[in-house]
């Protein structure tokens, strides 16, 4: 049978199927964190904080409440916690230890910053409780309102005829061709670029439609996008940047200012990092001069209404309370008539707009047109999020990898339906060399570091720029000779030696004692060589795992799970696999992607602990395994 002819209905009643799925997912756990979970469990967890007070409280990021939470024992630090920055969240008061499922005692925020002892969370509202010493919790929560964002985008795309939305549309599900015109050689303002970075521009700019930027790790992917949209600015174009993460939208838009670029940033004040705030969209129309004004009107017109309500002994003419309020709702109208003039102005004004895509607020950018879009982190976004900001697009350019982490899906019925396959990686599945053009030179890694990842994810096509072929950990200050730092790559096998793996208590994951024992052992070791704890990464997989070192080690060490140091790098990163079992079952292990991310972090030193006899029952495992064994690099537990 010939396959179905994939039309625009087909596409998107799919990906909104798709999207309620997750959406209950979401649902369903969230549901499960506030009541199946004891406040302990659901702490452990990472996604609450319990047993909180109230440290401190102030306004800022746009006139929002800013409140900081800590334990009430202020010597006490936070527990691991997957709240961060930018995180939704639901802050209840706490009735005999757990959550209240009243309304009234719950608040939606946005967490601001998360320290070691303490949490701030950003309100458009006060907190305001009768309770004399009320203590809190603070819950993930989903994001409705960038789901409701991604329906309106997908139906916005779905109806569209005769515009250009309507042919992007169809270029970008393969109905229609894109086109590609000819272009002059460009002078790149970045005398450093390479020439896979001038090329992948060149041919970006010569785009009618859609192109993509493949950048495999350490490859300069922001420095390029960075002089594409200079480029496409210094001939009057308007660019529209966005990324899935709040980071690495910031860490474009400190790029563009830092080469002079006028760009702003649309968001939630609390969800971009605090040297960037000044230039976000709601700090610049707090401080234009014609906002106060408005806040002037503001002022006069709450005063009035108060005026209305207010008890008189004699009874007032009817009328007098009526033409206060009218005079009040006259007066809140002037003053949201000069807001959006000013909103409008400064949008207009920016050469260069930074958001997240989920982050895009169709009011705010009614009317707005960019001649480009470009799309940073493209295969780590679902494609519903991809589609928010084609709605104002001429262009569009996706940038990313779709060798490392996919985009994040909780329903396993999504994701085996292909959810997790984002805009970018599906393209590429249907027209791989014709759309895309690869970043080839990377300036993180040593080359042995990076030969495997090129060999097995980019067809062997990557080179290590000569900054840092052969950089090793022995040639930075104060440290000293040792096998450990004149070699790149380390790999301990403890097959054989009973390092088993075990079930997380009261959880779902896994964590390995005896192997994060060897890392704390690896830890010190690189400690006494005179390489200093900020240069030193830990990874693992496993959360459980992640949560046990976080125990052992006090160095001040980052320690992450794979996902939290996707773009990151060190100079040392040790990664501890984890799985050992006679069944060789090595469970999520087998998303390789996500071991290419892990395996590409470190800069002059890798450090891989893992059992062979499990892991090698998978060929990628095997392949590993014998790449090391073949550069030296394998060594058995038994020497340790």
């Amino acid at each position: 049978m010939p396959a179905e002819r994939i039309t625009p209905k087909l596409h998107f009643d799919k990906l909104a199927h798709f999207l309620d799925l997750e959406a209950e997912a979401e649902k369903q756990e969230s549901l499960r964190e506030r009541t199946r979970l004891t406040p302990a469990e659901a702490e452990a967890s990472g996604n609450s904080l319990i047993q909180l007070v109230i440290r401190e409280e102030d306004a800022g990021l746009g006139g929002r409440f800013l409140v900081t939470f800590g334990k009430r024992n202020q010597t006490l630090p936070l527990p691991w916690t997957r709240l961060g920055a930018g995180s939704p969240a639901l802050v209840s008061e706490e009735r005999g230890g757990a959550a209240s499922n009243n309304e009234e005692n719950i608040w939606r925020g946005i967490v601001s910053s998360v320290r070691k002892d303490s949490i701030q969370v950003a309100f458009n509202q006060l907190i305001e409780t009768e309770s004399e010493r009320p203590t809190f919790r603070i819950d993930r929560a989903t994001d409705e309102i960038s789901r409701a964002r991604q329906r309106q985008a997908m139906d916005a795309a779905l109806h569209a005829t005769s515009s250009r939305l309507a042919t992007l549309r169809d270029v970008l599900i393969g109905i229609q061709k894109p086109l590609f015109q000819k272009i002059e050689t460009i002078q790149p303002f970045n005398k450093k670029l390479n020439a896979s970075q001038i090329q992948a521009i060149e041919f970006a700019l010569s785009a009618e439609d859609v192109a993509i930027i493949h950048g495999p790790p350490g490859t300069g992917k922001t420095t390029t996008l960075v002089e594409l949209i200079r480029q496409i600015t210094k001939t009057g174009g308007r660019v529209l940047a966005v990324a899935s993460s709040n980071l690495a939208v910031d860490n474009l838009l400190e790029r563009l200012i830092v080469s002079g670029e006028n760009a702003i940033r649309l968001g939630h004040p609390a969800r971009v990092t605090p040297e960037l705030r000044e230039h976000t969209l709601d700090l610049l129309v707090e401080h234009h001069p014609d906002v106060r004004i408005a806040q002037k009107l503001t002022r006069n017109a709450h005063s009035l209404r108060r005026q209305a309500s207010k008890f008189f002994r004699i009874k007032p003419d009817p009328n007098y309370r009526q033409s206060l309020r009218e005079e009040s709702k006259q007066l809140l109208n002037e003053a949201n008539q000069i807001e959006e003039q000013v909103v409008a102005s400064i949008l207009n004004g920016a050469r260069v707009v930074c958001a997240t895509a989920t982050g895009l607020d169709p009011e705010r950018l009614r009317g707005n047109r960019f001649d480009w879009v470009i799309m940073d982190e493209a295969s780590q976004s679902t494609e519903p999020a991809a589609w928010i900001p084609l709605q104002y697009a001429e262009r569009l350019v996706l940038a990313g990898d779709h060798c490392q982490l996919p985009p994040t899906v909780l329903s396993n019925e999504a994701a085996r339906g292909g959810f997790n396959i984002s805009m970018m990686e599906r393209i590429l599945n249907f027209a791989p060399d014709s759309l895309s053009k690869l970043l080839s030179v990377q300036y993180r890694m040593h080359q042995d570091i990076m030969q495997f990842s090129s060999d097995i994810f980019y067809d062997g096509l990557l080179q290590a720029d000569e900054a840092v072929r052969t950089a090793l950990l022995v040639d930075l200050p104060h440290v000293s000779e040792s096998p450990l730092t004149v070699n790149p790559i380390h790999f301990i096998d403890t097959a054989g030696a009973s390092y088993d793996e075990e079930p997380e208590p009261d959880g779902e994951s896994r964590m390995n004692p005896l192997e994060a024992e060897l890392v704390v052992k690896k830890v010190d070791e690189l400690l006494t060589h005179g390489v200093s704890p900020e240069h030193i990464a830990i990874i693992s997989p496993y959360s459980a795992q992640v949560k046990l070192l976080r125990q052992k080690l006090n160095h001040g060490i980052e320690i992450d799970s794979v996902d939290g140091f996707q773009g990151r790098e060190k100079e040392v990163v040790i990664v501890s696999l984890v799985r050992s079992n006679p069944e060789g079952d090595v469970g999520f292990l087998a998303d390789t992607r996500r071991m290419n991310v892990a395996l590409t972090r470190a800069k002059r030193k890798l450090i891989v602990i893992g059992d062979s006899a499990t892991i090698t029952v998978h060929p990628f495992y095997e392949k590993m395994v014998k790449y090391f064994e073949s550069i030296g690099a394998y060594h058995s537990v038994w020497e340790e």
